[in-house]
């Protein structure tokens, strides 16, 4: 059993995600602390986080621990400079419940509060799951993803354009498709 001053935990995670007012998000991608662990911690496919089977009610907490948020080639992290935790992730990290269209562009509001324009740097994607339901999802940062929910999804394709046989949206010039048209009823 480990002591419980160097057992991974929330407050070890708080305490060492801390940041200043005002400032941008921490440079996690430079992080490479010697300590790794796991912490049962899971993002549930509807963008709630859980910690040890009870949700984390706190928003503030949610906010936090996703700006230290990493993924790697195996798995996502909750990265400070002195530890890394791994935690569990369903579907994607974030929903994007939100979006606005405005001067040639998409932006997408996640539930931490990102905000995204998708383009080149935040390109949009859809998966087809195995019954033909799509799975919209926005690129936020660092390889972390939001699943596009369905109500904005819907919003999404009323807006988008035919190109060949394929509907799609362009977003800071950048063409993104959603899926198959459908031919109109004669």
């Amino acid at each position: 059993m480990t002591d419980s001053a160097t057992r991974p935990g929330l407050d070890g995670l708080v305490k060492a995600a801390g940041q200043a007012p005002g400032r941008g998000l921490p440079p996690v991608h430079l992080w490479n602390p010697a300590y790794r662990g796991e912490i049962d911690i899971v993002i549930r496919r509807d963008g709630s986080w859980w910690h040890e089977g009870a949700p984390i009610a706190r928003a503030a907490l949610v906010r936090l621990f996703s700006t230290i948020l990493r993924r790697d080639p195996d798995g996502y992290w909750l990265v400070t400079p002195v530890e890394m935790l791994k935690i569990h992730v369903e579907d994607a990290p974030f929903l994007a419940g939100q979006m606005e269209a405005a001067s040639g562009a998409f932006s997408f509001t996640t539930n931490v509060g990102d905000v995204v324009e998708a383009g080149p740097d935040h390109p949009i994607r859809v998966e087809t799951t195995a019954d033909g339901e799509p799975r919209p999802y926005v690129h936020v940062r660092g390889g972390l993803e939001a699943l596009i929910t369905r109500p904005v999804f819907y919003e999404l394709v009323e807006m988008a354009e035919t190109r060949g046989d394929t509907l799609g949206v362009v977003s800071k010039g950048a063409w993104f498709p959603l899926g198959q048209a459908e031919e109109a009823p004669p």
